[in-house]
């Protein structure tokens, strides 16, 4: 049998659609449906001290190292909810660079999209935590993924994104890498995901608001994406303590509206606030925008069938279990999931496996709210392991303490923008 496809196969036509960057109609058909996910794969040093640290000297702790980075971390955890996802990064050949590929060839996933040379100095963050798990201070040197993921690499999978069900970019791409890869999604109508990465990096939501299906800020990123997209400083950081008083979930999610109204009237379609132990923020401008994923006519209805019945049947579609009719006169829908107590062990995979699991969900044909669920359930695993992503998620459990989520979920005040 000859192991090779005949050079006017349509096996070898999609192969040269992917690397020239042209794709035709018929061509995407070809390509197996999965999620894209672009942006940064970052080897994370994690010091953790056994003590409160003295300023001007070492401190008793632990030193390990960790694979990382925000799309890598999405992407990841995607996997390991049987959905597979397509990731498109830039990493080199120094130890840092065979360490993250290493782990990724072993995991069975494809590594076409992630390009390798030995110019690349692969992404590398040390993180410096407390006594008490949380970062107190951090070094990073990403000037690579800036670099190397240019349009013109992301253009070579285009064929790719046009067939995904979802795109997810991580704000670690420049401006015009994010243009280039929404405009892409934009042309064949494939939702995409933006994930803030950082304070400073999230103001990058500015030139491509308007692409956005899906965005993942906590509080101090909302905030800079509201100003960035305002073109004014105009919304400012939110204390949830005053003094001894800590405000309601109801208080908090009165304050972040005007920056959570001003992301979905510029075009985000769903706004998911994650606010640590207080949980998270839903916010929709349109309750059709909070069911299920619309596949094209050529994709599955669903990823993971095991994950979409082990979830399905402990939290069935709109049946919120706590929750309260929002009023009738808005067209803003925002819901509160609460979290889920933990035992805490490191909180920075929290966010990124928050947004895989939902991710993983909504492919496997599960709607926005019961993926979010999924995702607080998922985030729960991450902080209770020392690496970034845990090595394996129990769908049984994971069902359970999504079901936890999802009956705590209340509808929030919100018959006015602000």
């Amino acid at each position: 049998m000859n192991r090779f496809p005949d050079k006017n196969s349509p096996e070898n036509e999609t192969l040269s659609c992917i690397q020239s960057g042209s794709c035709k109609e018929g061509q995407a058909r070809n390509l197996i449906v999965e999620p894209v996910v672009i942006g940064g794969m970052v080897l994370d040093v994690n010091a953790t001290s056994s003590m409160p640290a003295n300023p001007g000297t070492s401190t008793p702790g632990k030193v390990i190292f960790s694979l990382g980075g925000v799309a890598r971390n999405v992407a990841d955890c995607i996997s390991k909810l049987e959905a597979r996802p397509f990731m498109i990064s830039a990493v080199g050949f120094d130890m840092a660079g065979n360490l993250l590929l290493g782990h990724w060839e072993s995991a069975g996933l494809s590594t076409e999209g992630i390009q390798r040379n030995r110019n690349i100095e692969t992404a590398v963050v040390c993180y410096i935590f407390d006594e008490k798990g949380e970062v107190a201070a951090g070094v990073a040197r990403v000037e690579s993924i800036e670099k190397f993921l240019t349009p013109r690499w992301i253009e070579k999978f285009k064929c790719k994104i046009s067939s995904a069900p979802i795109l997810m970019v991580d704000a670690n791409l420049t401006s015009s890498s994010l243009e280039a890869s929404c405009q892409m999604a934009a042309q064949f109508n494939t939702p995409v995901w933006f994930e803030p990465v950082s304070v400073a990096k999230s103001r990058r939501v500015a030139s491509v608001v308007q692409y956005i299906s899906f965005a993942s800020p906590n509080e101090d990123e909302l905030i800079a994406m509201a100003n960035a997209i305002s073109g004014r400083d105009i919304f400012h950081p939110i204390r949830k303590d005053h003094g001894t008083i800590k405000l309601s979930t109801e208080c908090l999610f009165q304050m972040l509206k005007p920056a959570i109204w001003l992301l979905l009237d510029k075009g985000v379609k769903v706004v998911v606030v994650t606010l640590g132990s207080h949980g998270v923020f839903l916010c929709s401008n349109a309750k059709s925008n909070l069911e299920k994923l619309a596949f094209k006519e050529n994709q599955p209805p669903h990823f993971s069938k095991q994950l979409y019945e082990v979830v399905n049947t402990v939290c069935p579609r709109n049946q919120f279990f706590g929750a309260s009719k929002c009023g009738p006169i808005s067209n803003l829908v925002a819901v509160h999931f609460p979290a889920l107590s933990a035992s805490v062990v490191r909180l920075t995979g929290a966010g990124d496996c928050l947004v895989g699991g939902t991710i993983a969900s909504l492919c496997a044909g599960l709607d926005v709210m019961q993926s979010v669920a999924v995702g607080i359930a998922a985030a729960k695993v991450a902080v209770e392991v020392e690496s970034n992503v845990p090595a394996e998620y129990c769908l049984a459990r994971l069902a359970d303490d999504a079901r936890s989520v999802y009956s705590g979920a209340t509808m929030l005040l919100c018959q006015s923008k602000l």
